[in-house]
């Protein structure tokens, strides 16, 4: 549910890295959107240029998508790679090697329902859910690299096509801030978001699911077959009001997916029961994303989102290693 929005007024709050421009639809001339985008461009590839070395190492290091030469099985091999074919030949149990594409496509599926269009500190959601497609471009483009995204409000769906250059990075990026908001009342639509990679069937590549993820956990299943043909990377949005509720007294609070409006007395046995029935639903969301064989990270809109990127990026970076040891 959600109050009032934040005052863009009031200076930014220290200790935030990067003050993201305000993407406010209907409020913005396209002047104004190109200079805001091109910031963004710029505060991403300067801070996060040299966090990724190569054209192929991205997000998630890996092994690669597309099959090589068989070896022998070795201790700490994924039994996913087993090559059977080879092992029944030789009676020794033998992996498929893997090897990285020369040109790697990535699909976004970004979700911009409404539940996005919310934010108590220095940005909206959807700001954050921009930045975050932002930086996944950037971070994976040149060397002949296509992305591409699935757009949804709810409402309406819109597919961008995956393509390589900078006028199409900044195309896709422009679609997703300038994505209308969805009528009052219009549930988000993930998994049918998710569901669309799969028409038509598309080369191995990776998929990233910019989200909320509020709401009921109905995508797993579409989420699992993407899974089975690409990597997959969660970000998940959150604003300091998703967690826990500041200590008001009364509020009248609406859900703008559902049109439902309410008056609250927000006493601390409120709050404690909304903080712990966020944190199940968020450590479902976790647990979800896990059976998928995707990662998450999670970015909120009162820390530093370039820090949080940075954090993900080593940490996997250093299991990526570990595991090759």
């Amino acid at each position: 549910m959600t109050g009032t929005g934040p005052d863009r007024s009031a200076p930014p709050k220290p200790g935030r890295t990067v003050d993201l421009p305000s993407l406010k639809r209907g409020e913005i001339r396209d002047p104004a959107l190109s200079a805001a985008l091109r910031k963004l461009e710029l505060t991403v590839r300067r801070k996060l240029d040299g966090v990724l070395h190569g054209d192929h190492l991205g997000l998630i290091p890996g092994p690669g998508s597309e099959p090589g030469e068989s070896r022998m099985y070795q201790p700490g091999d994924d039994v996913r790679r087993m090559d059977w074919s080879v092992t029944a030949r030789t009676t020794q149990p033998h992996v498929r090697q893997m090897i990285a594409d020369r040109e790697l496509e990535t699909w976004l599926v970004v979700d911009v329902s409404s539940s996005l269009d919310f934010g108590t500190t220095g940005c909206e959601k959807r700001d954050l859910a921009v930045a975050a497609a932002a930086a996944i471009t950037f971070l994976n483009s040149g060397g002949g690299n296509r992305i591409g995204a699935v757009i949804s409000n709810g409402e309406t769906m819109k597919r961008v096509p995956a393509l390589s250059g900078r006028l199409h990075e900044q195309e896709l990026l422009r679609a997703i801030a300038t994505t209308p908001q969805a009528p009052l009342g219009v549930r988000g639509d993930l998994a049918g978001a998710i569901d669309a990679l799969r028409r038509p069937e598309r080369r191995r590549g990776m998929a990233v699911i910019i989200s909320d993820f509020l709401g009921p956990i109905d995508w797993m299943r579409p989420l699992r077959a993407i899974a089975g043909r690409h990597e997959v990377l969660g970000i998940e949005i959150i604003d300091p009001r998703d967690v826990e509720l500041p200590d008001v007294g009364d509020v009248v609070l609406q859900d703008t997916e559902s049109g439902v409006t309410r008056e609250f007395t927000i006493d601390e046995k409120l709050r404690d029961d909304f903080a712990r029935a966020s944190a199940a639903h968020r450590a479902e969301v976790a647990r979800t994303l896990r059976r998928c064989d995707a990662p998450l990270l999670t970015l909120r809109t009162d820390r530093d989102w370039i820090a949080d990127v940075v954090r993900f990026v080593a940490d996997r970076r250093r299991g990526a290693m570990a595991g090759g040891r």
